[in-house]
């Protein structure tokens, strides 16, 4: 689909819901595809929230409004309340999941851990497919385990590759990552532990000391952790926070001494609301990212241009434009645009259920040339998804703060992706046998 043209314009304005559970939309017609989006603009993690859905919406209603839809096929979207709580997410879904009025679910975009894991047997059931980007279960890579799972982009496996292997290109290579230390400051939890696994082998592989340091929520007191990595004296510290951990994190470090240009946030240690909070010490932070900030993609001039310059964006606050969550609903409503041209190229330019959402996401194969033709070359890495590889990207960017806003220092790094494979295929065996499955045979699929 090229960035560059232009569909037929919509005859009526955009039918967008109006943010809560169970908003009101527009009839729609046979040309028409239902997307529910499961949103949380409320709660502790509603300014992270009210950012990404801006992104997403301004994106979806640039297409519809500039570009007719995704090959002529109008999206419309209902949002339902979550709060980022599993239970929430849980009540969103068995109401939306049913489609509306013909159109059925082509995918779920849960927009949180907690969700994504209660949701993992019911998409199986349901035949809905559900795409987590940058979060989620790191084994639903497999996918002949894992056939309704989709954890696109960067799994937390390959975050942590991608980060030691920043970590070797400052120290000089891989042979100088001997006898280093990285400490790992983790949100006590799923999430958290998840790259444990991953770092544990690399520093194995590489001869670094792996230390690992839990942080229970929600971290507003953080001096012992801090004073612990005073006294080990690390080379470097990998900042695996979330919400509010992330600040008190920073702060805590300058407290101590410790350089800022030497911690590296993970994927949701690295918004602007992250460092903002911690004042002069976030200065020289670095973190990790899948969608940079910055508004010179030629995405972003299309969208102030059509969006935001006309007054329709979902956006409040116009200082957000441009940031880390804002990009993120940006790249991540790309993302499902182009899930759903691949489908309309097998299936037909038309409305499409979950079965056909699935093979959408199972073929999508965003290139270079894609890149450039959707305006997001440098905002989103290149994916080729398959039945076996349901991550497709395994790549991210490193951006560092100046103290007022984020610049990219990196391009693409790719993570060790054969070498953490094993690792993948046994937690995903393991999760068959739990469950008494028999994986599919991607290969005869294929």
């Amino acid at each position: 689909m090229s960035f560059l043209s232009q569909g037929a314009k919509l005859a009526g304005a955009l039918a967008l819901s109006a943010g809560f559970a169970g908003s009101a939309l527009a009839a729609e017609g046979p040309q028409e595809q239902y997307l529910p989006l499961l949103t949380y603009r409320v709660g502790p993690y509603a300014p992270s929230g009210v950012s990404i859905w801006a992104g997403f919406l301004d994106t979806i209603r640039y297409y519809n409004e500039q570009k007719g839809g995704v090959d002529g096929v109008k999206i419309v979207t209902q949002e339902c309340e979550t709060g980022w709580l599993a239970e929430k997410g849980v009540e969103c879904y068995e109401r939306l999941k049913g489609g509306r009025n013909g159109s059925q679910v082509p995918f779920i975009l849960p927009f949180s851990a907690p969700i994504s894991y209660a949701l993992t047997d019911k998409v199986v059931a349901d035949k809905i497919p559900m795409i987590t980007m940058n979060y989620g279960r790191t084994e639903a890579t497999d996918g002949a385990v894992f056939p309704w799972n989709f954890p696109i982009m960067l799994t937390f496996y390959s975050e942590a590759s991608g980060v030691i292997n920043f970590i070797a290109q400052k120290e000089g290579g891989f042979a100088n990552l001997k006898g280093k230390k990285i400490v790992t400051l983790y949100n006590d939890s799923a999430y958290g532990r998840e790259t444990l696994g991953p770092l544990a082998l690399l520093s194995k592989k590489y001869g670094f000391d792996d230390i690992e340091i839990p942080n229970p929520n929600p971290g507003v007191e953080q001096s012992a952790q801090w004073q612990r990595i005073r006294e080990i004296k690390p080379d470097w510290v990998f900042l695996r926070g979330w919400g509010i951990q992330t600040p008190v994190a920073i702060k805590t470090a300058a407290r101590v001494g410790f350089p800022a240009d030497h911690i590296i946030g993970d994927v949701w240690s690295s918004s602007e609301d992250d460092v903002i909070p911690a004042g002069a010490g976030a200065k020289g932070v670095l973190a990790v990212t899948t969608y940079p900030a910055g508004t010179n993609f030629p995405i972003h001039q299309e969208l102030k241009k059509y969006i935001l310059d006309k007054g329709e964006s979902d956006l409040k606050d116009k200082a957000r434009f441009g940031t880390v969550y804002y990009n993120s609903g940006v790249v991540q409503a790309i993302v499902a645009i182009e899930v759903l041209h691949t489908a309309h190229l097998k299936f037909g330019n038309r409305p499409i259920d979950g079965t056909e959402g699935k093979y959408g996401i199972e073929h999508l194969n965003i290139d270079e040339r894609q890149l450039a033709e959707l305006g997001v070359t440098g905002l989103l890495q290149p994916l080729k998804l398959s039945c076996g590889d349901h991550e497709g990207g395994g790549a991210l960017r490193v951006q560092q703060w100046d103290g007022k806003t984020w610049t990219p220092v990196s391009g693409w790094i790719q993570a060790d992706r054969s070498s953490l494979r094993p690792l993948i295929d046994e937690k995903a065996a393991a999760y068959a046998k739990e469950k008494s499955e028999t994986p599919r045979d991607c290969a005869t699929e294929s």
